[in-house]
């Protein structure tokens, strides 16, 4: 049976925005949140197997000094449902007399995230939230509620063939590849259709790819397009990614001219 599991730790993150004074919070003292920083700034990507851990550093201001963060909390920002877990613990770094910045680790195993909802969990993606309540030497406290905003994306795989190999000048090239990202329901990669994706070519000895054209994926995820080969080099499809998927790019595959 599914149950509502409220986060409290969390995976791979993104940056902080939200002050005390622009979040709902309540207390005793002096003690503020001042900033928060969520995976370093990055988005969280969560796929099918691997688990995942991020931080989310809490700055801490008080008069007599700040002491701990002693909850922490991480949840979809629509929806309320979360799965990523705290320890409990945090390591605070003194900055000054009276500031430090306390951080959190949080944690995620895809195989906990079908029980931790009774909604399709795919709809958890999206927007989260962070909440804390932090402590100062002095015994102040203070329950802060939505320090911080992020991204939990599902993880995206992208593939690319390109053929024939080699390909003499001037002929026609057919570049394939496959566009899936992780179902949080079942563990498995499925395609992800009706999304831009774009080709992008790199000659040989070229430092940079550039984009060629823009291709949507077919009902299964697929793509394919033709192109004139003009020089030798290497294809690959680049997916920018959205909200609640994340970006990814193919290896390229080398096409030689014959």
């Amino acid at each position: 049976m599914r149950h509502r599991l409220w986060a409290v730790a969390g995976g791979a993150a993104a940056l902080a925005l939200l002050t005390a004074t622009g979040a709902h919070a309540e207390g005793e003292g002096d003690v503020r949140v001042t900033k928060t920083v969520v995976n370093k700034g990055g988005n969280v990507i969560v796929g099918t197997a691997k688990t995942v851990t991020f931080s989310i550093a809490v700055t801490i201001k008080d008069d007599s000094g700040a002491k701990k963060i002693t909850h922490l909390s991480t949840f979809n920002k629509s929806n309320g449902y979360g799965f990523f877990t705290w320890n409990g613990d945090s390591s605070c770094v003194r900055k000054s007399s009276t500031t430090s910045v306390c951080t959190g680790t949080m944690t995620a195993d895809p195989a906990w995230i079908a029980d931790s909802d009774d909604i399709d969990s795919n709809r958890v993606a999206g927007v989260w939230q962070v909440n804390a309540t932090v402590n100062a030497n002095d015994g102040d406290y203070w329950i802060s509620d939505h320090i911080a905003e992020y991204k939990v994306k599902r993880a995206a795989q992208l593939t690319t063939d390109a053929t024939p190999e080699p390909v003499a000048r001037g002929a026609q090239l057919t570049v394939k590849g496959k566009l899936s990202r992780a179902n949080w329901e079942d563990l498995k990669y499925h395609g992800y259709p009706g999304q831009s994706v774009r080709l992008q070519f790199r000659a040989t000895g070229a430092a940079h790819y550039s984009t060629v054209k823009t291709v949507k994926t077919d009902n299964l995820g697929r793509l394919s397009t033709k192109v004139t080969a003009s020089a030798a080099g290497s294809w690959r499809w680049y997916f920018p990614g959205t909200t609640t998927t994340s970006l990814k790019v193919s290896a390229g595959d080398t096409v030689a001219l014959r």
